[in-house]
C-alpha cells in the first residue's frame, strides 16, 4: 500500500448500482439538516437526471474539442491492449456482483453513526471519519439499505435535502449497528466537481463513484449526460494520477510508457462515425457518451470495465457481451489535469 490512507480495492470483474427514491422537489431544499425520524425509507426510484453532480463538476465537462495530450496515442494504446488481452478481449460492464449499491433518501430519513472498523490495522481511529463532524457521524443509511455483493461491500446514500453524499467501504451490519472500514461524504454535492478530500471515499483515486454510474433511466432514454467512470487492469504508478484524482493505488513501474494515470480523462474520437460499427444498442449508448464526455479512471482491478446501475440490461442480455466490438482502439487521452479549474 503505498500510502497509509489507502487501500487497494478487490478487482472489480462486476459492479452495479442499486438506487433508491427520490422526489425531485427535494433538490431545491437548501436545508442542511434532515431530521431524525423513525421508520425505513422507501427503496425505488432514480437519481437527479445527469446524477448527483453539477453541471459545472468533471464529470459534466463537454469535451469534444479538447485538446489531446502529448501520450495521448501510448496511454489509448495500453487501454486497448489491456481491453484485447483480458476476458475474451471484451470489457466488462459491470451490473452485478461488486456492486455500488447507492441509495437517494427523504428528508425524514433516521441518522446512525457508522462504527470504523480497522481492517487495514491502521491503528488509529481517523479523525476526518469519526472525530466531530466527521464522515462517519450522523449518516442517513435507511433501514432496509442493502451493500453491494462482493467483498468490497460498497455503499453510497445521497440525501437531497442536506446535498450531501456519502460513500462506505466494506459496509456491514453488525447487532444491528452498521459498520465500514473506510468512505467519505461530501458535503453541498451538486455544487462539488466530484471527488472526495483528506484521504476520504471509496475509490482507490478519491474520486466519487457514483459520478460515473451509468443508470437504468438513460439507457432506456438512450442517452448518458455525464462521464463514465473506467476501471483499468494496471493503472500508472501510484504517485502519478491527474484531477480529478485526489490520489492512486496505480501499481505500473514508475516511468512505464503508455501507463494509464487514474484520474486521466479519456474520449472516444469525436470523428469516428458510430453508425459504421456494429455495437449493441447499450454499447452504442456508451460510445455516444464517450465521444462528448469521455471516461474518468477511477481504479484498477480485474478488467478494464464501466460500471452500471443493478439491473440496467434488459432481460435476456448477456453483460458480457454488452461493449463487444468497442472501439477501444480509437480512444484519446486529454492533457494531464484536463479541467481542474
Amino acid at each position: 500500500m503505498p500510502r497509509s490512507h489507502l487501500f487497494r480495492s478487490a478487482s472489480p470483474l462486476v459492479v452495479a448500482v442499486v438506487v433508491a427514491p427520490l422526489v425531485l422537489g427535494q433538490l431545491a431544499d437548501p436545508s442542511p439538516a434532515v431530521a431524525r425520524g423513525a421508520g425505513p425509507a422507501r427503496v425505488v426510484a432514480h437519481l437527479p437526471a445527469g446524477g448527483v453532480f453539477g453541471p459545472r463538476s468533471a464529470w459534466r465537462l463537454d469535451v469534444r474539442r479538447a485538446p489531446l495530450g502529448p501520450d495521448s496515442a501510448a496511454i489509448a494504446a495500453t487501454v486497448s491492449t489491456q481491453v484485447r488481452d483480458h476476458w475474451g478481449g471484451v470489457a466488462a460492464f459491470n451490473d452485478d456482483l461488486f456492486t455500488t449499491a447507492t441509495y437517494t433518501v427523504p428528508r425524514r430519513t433516521r441518522r446512525i453513526d457508522v462504527v470504523f472498523d480497522d481492517c487495514q490495522h491502521k491503528g488509529y481511529q481517523p479523525t476526518q471519519l469519526v472525530g466531530r463532524g466527521g464522515a462517519f457521524r450522523s449518516v442517513p443509511i435507511p433501514a432496509r439499505a442493502r451493500p453491494a455483493g462482493g467483498s468490497d461491500g460498497n455503499l453510497a446514500v445521497y440525501s437531497p435535502s442536506a446535498d450531501r453524499l456519502w460513500e462506505l467501504w466494506k459496509a456491514h451490519r453488525v447487532s444491528g449497528r452498521w459498520h465500514a472500514c473506510w468512505g467519505g461524504r461530501i458535503d453541498h454535492a451538486s455544487r462539488q466537481a466530484g471527488y472526495f478530500g483528506r484521504g476520504t471515499g471509496v475509490s482507490a483515486s478519491g474520486v466519487a463513484l457514483s459520478g460515473g454510474i451509468i443508470r437504468r433511466s438513460e439507457l432506456r432514454r438512450g442517452r448518458i449526460d455525464h462521464a463514465m467512470s473506467l476501471s483499468v487492469t494496471q493503472a500508472a504508478n501510484w504517485r502519478v494520477f491527474s484531477y480529478p484524482a485526489q490520489r492512486s493505488d496505480g501499481s505500473a513501474a514508475v516511468g512505464t510508457r503508455g501507463a494509464v494515470p487514474e484520474g486521466i480523462r479519456l474520449r472516444l474520437d469525436p470523428r469516428l462515425d458510430l453508425a459504421s460499427l456494429q455495437l449493441t444498442r447499450v454499447g452504442r449508448i456508451v460510445a455516444r457518451a464517450a465521444q462528448r464526455y469521455g471516461f474518468i479512471v477511477t481504479d484498477q482491478g480485474g478488467a478494464v470495465a464501466v460500471s452500471a446501475e443493478r439491473g440496467s440490461l434488459r432481460s435476456g442480455t448477456n453483460p458480457a457481451q454488452v461493449l463487444r466490438a468497442f472501439p477501444w482502439d480509437r480512444l484519446q487521452a486529454l492533457p494531464m489535469d484536463y479541467g481542474r479549474p
